[in-house]
């Protein structure tokens, strides 16, 4: 297939998105929106694998351009609405096409009789497209444009169901917090210019520098010849990284944007949008490298973000919500491992993560969707009996979650581990032995967490009675078909009987059908960047073979030392392993004991420590907080404001308004229409008038 092909890849799903607009305006046509949404990302996905044997073959430095049309020619600013491909530009498109597709098929049966079946599929290929050509642009401004449209998608998708306040105001809230971020990556998109001239980075190669500017820069100076506004540079683009893909502090939009249809959160807060971060530090490295601070930052934000939102997710109810800040957890070990120049781990945990974090909110979604809208898992158990499709597919999920040996999340979470107590053990700073034990901790953490849900929901007794204090249905959308009215809950004696599996069902092979094909992708994704016995690894390769990664030639200088270290009278990475799998297991077995064997004990241990789980459901009291601290002083100066332009600014207005007013009242009386009047009034002017000249005379 000719590498040309691949400027279809965004247009597609662009057209798509047109087509189904106008199929909102037509009830008839509105069934079209998602056959067509598929057709056009599965063509995305099959040009992609086309394409992929023109990049990848044996992994040529130099990657591809592809001229579009000419866009922004102004002065000394050169940006064209070109792609690149490269290794790296082809593997997320493999994410974001593939991923993308088996989400639209599910979303199909999922969303299927909702009222905004044909404005959901027009959102979701608007984002597609905004998406792909963020990974496919050649220079910086038409990343921006990409990232900016992601947001834009973002707020449409998760502000669907616009007639429940709570979504309208998770929508706003990741629309501002993430403004924040983006207002620093567009000052550092500018400083880049201003610096260095240019705002491209398709050019640079391994073999040196094609177009004169930024990376020529980059590579060439050193730290004591970089001027203060370059050093600034890596730290407005981390704040862009950070506000898109959740990092402390800016996660706190990610939670709320659950109030989306699952759909949403399987494509864009697990798979897609929020993995852009990793993938700008990434392509932009060497800019990162500029400064001596700027990737240990990341490094320390990462993992310290791994650990804190696995904590929250220790006790949370909602499935959706601990998914969630699961998802803001693996977040911060991608950062982690582009933080300790280990890109290849961080974007191959991208990669294996796209698959297993899709599937268990897919999964959670089937959940929802047979229990009548429900999330809260202290109202779930046993539904292995009515949903063993779905059991056994979140299982598979929840394992790849928790790095259970030999599955996906196992292969590549361990390289971000091992990089990083490479860089501790070998003297580069004790910080960085900090964190290779916060990111275990953190593993054991996960394991945890992510088979609590699963024991909660599926295993365990079949009926169950709870006080009422629990009884009410909570977060039940009030559009679309993610609420079922066929919920039967029977009151007796002030306490409710739930039995959910009178309601609760399977569902059918539209939706289990990408699932059983994400499964196998949790399962097996890893073993594509496992070496084989010649020490070659497909995927590896492919990320270590971008054109626009130099990670390559710094781990080339490095020797890659962890392959040397050894730990526990193991070479290091052997190590890393055997000390993750016996935390995942371990993991595991405490989640099994205390919430199948015995859940009477987890509900004793959290009144023992009622204070700690407090804080815990109540994610550290961060959003209230910053209500606290930044909201409601900020609306408190909006409204004096708003006050002060009332009360002085109108009140100016209205007085400079008065004025000619109360003149024109003085003067009315002697506008009667009489000509004896008027006649008067003339020779009295006349009269003042001759008075006035005889006295200046």
């Amino acid at each position: 297939m000719s590498i040309e092909f691949a400027k279809w890849v965004p247009w597609l799903p662009a057209a798509a998105a047109v087509f189904c607009g106008l199929c909102c305006t037509n009830r008839r046509m509105r069934t079209l929106a998602a056959p067509v949404c598929i057709v056009s990302l599965v063509s995305g996905f099959l040009i992609t694998l086309g394409v992929k044997g023109q990049i990848g073959g044996e992994l040529s430095d130099a990657g591809t351009r592809l001229q579009v049309f000419e866009w922004i020619r102004i002065g000394g600013l050169n940006a064209d609405f070109a792609y690149y491909l490269d290794t790296l530009t082809v593997l997320m498109l493999l994410v974001v096409t593939g991923v993308g597709s088996l989400v639209a098929i599910y979303a199909a049966g999922y969303m299927a009789g909702d009222r905004g079946y044909a404005r959901f599929f027009a959102a979701v290929s608007l984002f597609i497209f905004a998406m792909t050509t963020l990974v496919m642009a050649d220079n910086l401004v038409l990343l921006y444009l990409g990232w900016e449209g992601v947001g834009l998608c973002s707020y449409l998708l998760i502000g669907y169901y616009y007639q429940k306040p709570s979504a309208v105001a998770a929508a706003k809230k990741a629309f501002i917090v993430n403004r924040i971020g983006d207002l620093g990556f567009a000052l550092g998109i500018m400083l880049i210019y201003h610096q260095f001239g240019t705002v491209h980075f398709s050019t640079f190669t391994a073999d040196g520098v094609v177009y004169p500017g930024l990376f020529e820069h980059c590579s060439r100076l050193t730290l004591a010849q970089v001027e203060t506004p370059v050093l600034v540079i890596p730290f407005l683009l981390m704040l862009g990284a950070f506000g898109k893909s959740a990092q402390l502090p800016l996660y706190v939009w990610l939670p709320d944007a659950m109030e989306g249809p699952t759909p949403v959160s399987a494509l864009i807060h697990a798979a897609t949008m929020v993995t852009a971060g990793v993938y700008m530090i990434a392509r932009l490295l060497p800019v990162f490298e500029l400064s001596p601070y700027a990737l240990p930052t990341v490094a320390v934000v990462g993992g310290a973000t791994a650990l804190f939102a696995a904590t929250i997710a220790l006790r949370q109810h909602d499935i959706k919500r601990v998914f969630a800040y699961s998802t803001v957890s693996q977040l911060g070990y991608m950062f982690l491992g582009v933080g300790v120049l280990s890109t290849v781990g961080g974007v191959f945990h991208l990669f294996t993560h796209a698959f297993f974090k899709a599937l268990l909110f897919l999964t959670a979604g089937s959940v929802m969707h047979g229990l009548a809208g429900q999330l809260d898992m202290r109202k779930m158990s046993g539904l292995r009996t009515k949903m063993p499709v779905t059991c056994w597919l979140m299982f598979v999920g929840c394992l790849a979650l928790a790095g259970f040996p030999f599955t996906a999340g196992f292969f590549s979470k361990d390289m971000i581990l091992a990089a990083a107590m490479d860089r501790g053990l070998t003297g580069q700073g004790t910080m960085y032995t900090v964190l290779g034990i916060a990111g275990l901790f953190t593993a054991l953490l996960t394991a945890y967490y992510t088979f609590r849900v699963w024991f909660r929901v599926f295993m365990g007794p079949t009926e169950y009675e709870m006080g009422e204090e629990h009884a009410a249905v909570e977060d039940t959308p009030t559009d679309g078909n993610e609420a079922d009215p066929s919920a039967d809950t029977s009151i007796d004696d002030g306490n409710i009987k739930v039995e959910h599996h009178h309601d609760a069902h399977e569902m059918g092979w539209l939706m289990n059908g990408p699932l059983v094909v994400l499964a196998v992708g949790a399962l097996l994704a890893g073993w594509l960047g496992h070496a084989d016995s010649s020490g070659h690894s497909w995927l590896l390769s492919v990320i270590e073979g971008s054109s626009a990664n130099p990670t390559r030639m710094v781990e080339a200088a490095a020797g890659h030392a962890e392959a040397h270290t050894m730990l526990l009278g193991m070479e290091l990475h052997t190590a890393m392993m055997v000390i993750s799998s016996c935390l995942s297991v371990l993991g595991i077995l405490v989640a099994a004991y205390l919430h199948w064997f015995n859940r009477p004990a987890a509900d004793r241990l959290a009144e023992q420590w009622s204070g700690s789980a407090r804080v815990l459901e109540n994610k550290y009291f961060v959003d209230e907080a910053m209500d606290a601290v930044i909201v409601k002083p900020l609306r408190m100066m909006g409204y004096l404001c708003f006050v002060f332009d009332r009360l002085v600014i109108e009140g100016l207005v209205l007085a400079v308004g008065w004025v000619p007013r109360i003149g024109g009242l003085a003067v009315r009386r002697t506008q009667r229409g009489a000509l004896q009047g008027y006649g008067i009034g003339m020779a009295v002017g006349v009269a003042v008038v001759a008075v006035l000249i005889a006295m200046v005379r």
